[in-house]
């Protein structure tokens, strides 16, 4: 319900005074517009074996051993732990942002150890002690018909809904940072290799991406609107073992400066 104002009140002084209040609350409503989309607070949360607030969990199929996650205490901060052995799952959120206007994201990882058969180039290396995957929905109107049909015969396969296109910012294991390379089981997901190697263990990184440009450089065309955001520790394929722990993602737009 709006505001009522009796016509006995709407005089010239009155306007005046109406136009200064609606001038103030526009300000104050710009003002307080988001700069950012807090859509991963674990800190927010409370330590417990429960999933964090507006997370799922991600089960592939075929893979009975699953990743451990829950919410703990780390450097007095509440943060997600990802214990996989032999095992693969993700957590999740469903989300819809558009990276035009929230180009940005940021979250902190700390691996306890990377992989010793992780490759990024083949199937059976395909583990990672520590990723972010950001997906796309398919937008209709710009996919071709191949497209459409090749998204159509992919969620027939799989038995549910999946993205259009997946970026996965990685912890490799073996290959260098800064290598950008198509998924070994399908170049709808490009994987950017964040960090590397063995020389960061045990110890609170953060990483600042831009998705909007990650995906033109990825797939040469402009981005479609972000489905979901996860986070995904898995040791499945390599047969060993991982620890990770995963602190807040947010999405910002380029005004915001990191923290």
């Amino acid at each position: 319900m709006g505001w009522i104002y009796p016509s006995a009140w709407i005089n010239s002084s009155s306007l005046v005074l109406l136009f200064i209040c609606l001038l103030i609350w526009s300000v104050i409503t710009h003002a307080q517009s988001p700069g950012r989309l807090e859509t991963g607070i674990f800190s927010s949360n409370r330590s417990s074996e429960s999933l964090p607030d507006g997370w799922q969990s991600l089960i592939f199929r075929k893979i009975e051993r699953l990743t451990d996650y829950s919410l703990v205490e780390e450097d007095d901060t509440v943060v997600v732990k990802a214990i996989s052995n032999k095992s693969a799952s993700g957590l999740m959120q469903a989300i819809s942002i558009d990276p035009a206007d929230y180009p940005i994201i940021q979250w902190r990882w700390k691996v306890n150890n990377v992989l010793q058969k992780g490759d990024v180039t083949s199937k059976d290396g395909d583990d990672y002690p520590a990723r972010i995957y950001i997906t796309f929905a398919i937008d209709p109107e710009k996919a071709s018909y191949l497209e459409r049909l090749k998204h159509k015969a992919a969620q027939l396969i799989q038995g549910q809904d999946v993205p259009y296109r997946a970026i996965s910012y990685i912890w490799g294991s073996n290959s260098p940072a800064g290598t950008m390379v198509a998924n070994s089981y399908t170049d709808r997901v490009m994987m950017f290799v964040v960090q590397d190697g063995d020389e960061k263990l045990k110890q609170w990184i953060t990483e600042r991406r831009n998705v909007y440009e990650d995906y033109k450089k990825a797939f040469g065309e402009e981005p479609t609107m972000i489905s979901g955001v996860a986070i995904m520790t898995d040791t499945d394929n390599t047969r060993e073992s991982a620890v990770a722990w995963y602190g807040d993602i947010v999405f910002m737009n380029n005004q915001v400066s990191p923290e």
